[in-house]
């Protein structure tokens, strides 16, 4: 073997090691608890959330072949893993206290990584992260350029905690009543709305005049930090809880938007014709709908504008709508109608198996012995509680586990998003259209002036047709890595 394949083998699975790790890490209370409490765990939570932002940079450096993202970790992330290497003090021992009974049944479905394997494992991504970072530092060398430092910034602000920001209120202490809470129809559902339109669009215009190649990094780049968020949810729902969840079952990817995460990044990473067409058809109008009504309020935590829950949801979502759409509205892929096919049969597997999983974690937690309002509802894709604010008589239902489902609800309930996903993908071709006609009226009035200007020749019509017959018909079909125009 060559040096250089000695060096590409040895990176990558670092690399793997480093994010098999991580992920693991994630199943554990302290993962994200120190966040949150940085009086207490200052230097240490500083060091971890740097790491956080290493296992978006290092894949981006061995992987992609970043040489700026190589710069920007092979110094920073070494120390910040000596840093927490040294400063750990009793983040082994961080567990969830049992002040009820019924808080002893959830920590015996959550506490369920011993110490000695949270140890190896954290032993496991340290280690994993200086040999990436020995790999970088033999590829490029020791000299770095100053500006590559931004990408430093730019992954600690993808990988920001979330929660970090709950340091600075204590959520006990604000009114259900107070104008800081997230609730339907207010200013911060307003705010969460525009934020969808002003990320997707400012995602649009700053990608649309890059060359393909450079396109997909940047979608990867986005499907990266999106996973990462996503899985902080993890450790929170075992800690400090997160929405109305409090188990790890809340972390079986079953909810719409759940298995959209999965299905978008691998869109963009694997650049599959039937993954863009499930990404853009079912979880495109999954993510958008819960941002016109999130549900009723008497069924939701989201705690106020800043609190974790609400700064998650915002974020996956909108992250996963945008990985939805970009590929397609930059001409990635053309969607046609044909292609809903597979979808349609994928969202219907995926609503039989989260109504029989639904059954299952609720039947499992009632023979545990808990009651009423203590029972595990996990409702993975709304399959046991209805969001809407009108109840479907259970005509017919089917006892799975001594949990009865009402089998009436969840065909409706399939209608009703098979519905909403037709509807998003009439917008997008009613978009397609008039931006078909705003950039055709532009380029008349172009050649136009032109013509009365003495009718010279000039190339970039030609490139601007195209970009009008692009818009008009949704972009080519492309996902070959260089598609795109020189």
């Amino acid at each position: 073997m060559t040096r250089e394949k000695i060096l590409s083998v040895t990176g990558r699975a670092c690399a793997a090691v480093m994010l098999v790790a991580a992920l693991a890490l994630t199943f554990t209370v302290s993962d994200y608890y120190i966040f949150n409490r940085i009086s207490e765990f200052g230097a240490f939570a500083a060091a971890q959330w740097l790491k956080k932002a290493g296992l978006l940079l290092i894949p981006a450096a061995i992987f992609f072949k970043n040489k700026k993202c190589a710069d920007s970790a092979k110094y920073i992330i070494p120390a910040a893993v000596i840093i927490s290497l040294c400063t750990f003090g009793g983040f082994f021992d961080i567990t969830k206290t049992a002040e009820t009974p019924v808080q002893e049944i959830y920590n015996s479905i959550n506490l369920f990584m011993p110490k000695w394997l949270h140890i190896t494992l954290f032993a496991a991504e340290s280690a994993a992260m200086l040999g990436a970072c020995a790999v970088l530092f033999i590829t490029y060398g020791f000299k770095v350029e100053a500006k590559s430092f931004i990408y430093l910034v730019a992954g600690t602000v993808a990988a920001i905690p979330l929660n970090i920001f709950e340091n600075f209120f204590d959520i006990n202490a604000i009114p259900q009543n107070s104008f800081l809470r997230f609730k339907n129809f207010t200013v911060w559902h307003l705010a969460a709305i525009l934020a969808l339109i002003g990320a997707t669009a400012g995602g649009y215009y700053f990608l649309r005049n890059k060359q393909r190649d450079e396109q997909f990094r940047w979608l990867c780049a986005a499907a990266g930090a999106l996973l990462l968020q996503y899985h902080s949810k993890d450790s929170m729902v075992m800690g400090d809880g997160y929405n109305v969840y409090n188990t790890v079952f809340a972390c079986i990817p079953l909810f719409i938007c759940n298995i959209g995460v999965y299905v978008s990044a691998l869109s963009v990473f694997l650049r599959r014709k039937t993954l863009y067409a499930t990404s853009f058809f079912v979880h495109a109008g999954g993510a958008i709908s819960v941002f016109v009504y999130f549900g009723k309020d008497s069924m939701s935590n989201y705690g106020i504008f800043c609190s974790y829950s609400i700064l998650y949801f915002c974020f996956t979502h909108i992250f996963l709508f945008m990985l939805c759409v970009l590929p397609s509205t930059l001409g990635m892929y053309k969607f046609r109608i044909k292609d809903c096919i597979i979808p349609l049969i994928y969202y219907f597997i995926v609503i039989v198996l989260a109504s029989v999983a639904s059954a299952a974690v609720t039947g499992y937690s009632m023979s545990l012995g808990l009651e009423g309002d203590d029972v595990l509802m996990p409702n993975y894709a709304f399959t046991q509680i209805n969001p809407l604010p009108f109840e479907v008589p259970p005509v017919v239902t089917l006892n799975l586990w001594g949990y009865e489902v009402n089998v009436l609800y969840i065909l409706g309930l399939y209608a009703a998003y098979v519905a909403i996903f037709f509807t998003f993908y009439g917008f997008y071709r009613l978009f397609l259209f008039v931006r078909g006609k705003v950039l055709g009226a532009a380029q008349r009035r172009r050649l136009l002036r032109e013509e009365t200007d003495g009718g010279l020749y000039d190339p970039a019509d030609d490139e601007a047709a195209l970009t009008v017959s692009e818009a008009e018909t949704g972009g080519e079909e492309n996902t070959e890595p260089h598609a795109g125009k020189n």
